[in-house]
């Protein structure tokens, strides 16, 4: 998965944009209005790319003890995000993009029914 494939995913999706709140380095994508993808750019052009995922803590423990790849997420709250390293190979990009679609759908269960209904 190159960064434009990452791209092309996420705001395909819903309700879904693209911003940099923090920084000209941290691409972030929202779903109405919520963070559920954010990733350095600096990193993708270094050759060491990783995303920060939001996942569901029961679900975050299991991956990272699966994984190396997957570690608690990085500047973030430890229990609902992890950070996915891409550069590795242990990961099926099919698999990174079921990360994503968890991602986003448990920020969508954490809105309001009235915010859900709009991405109908």
């Amino acid at each position: 998965m190159d960064i434009e494939q990452l791209r092309n995913y996420c705001i395909q999706k819903k309700g879904v944009t693209e911003d940099f709140p923090f920084d000209e380095d941290t691409l972030v994508f929202k779903v109405l209005g919520k963070l559920f993808v954010l990733t350095s750019l600096k990193e993708w052009e270094s050759g060491n790319p990783s995303i920060n995922l939001k996942c569901d803590p029961d679900y975050a423990e299991e991956l990272r003890a699966e994984y190396e790849s997957i570690q608690p997420g990085y500047h973030m709250s430890k229990t609902h995000w992890n950070t996915i390293k891409l550069s590795s190979g242990e990961l099926q990009p099919k698999f990174i993009l079921e990360l994503i679609n968890h991602s986003y759908e448990m920020v969508i269960k954490g809105m309001p029914k009235k915010m859900r209904d709009t991405l109908q």
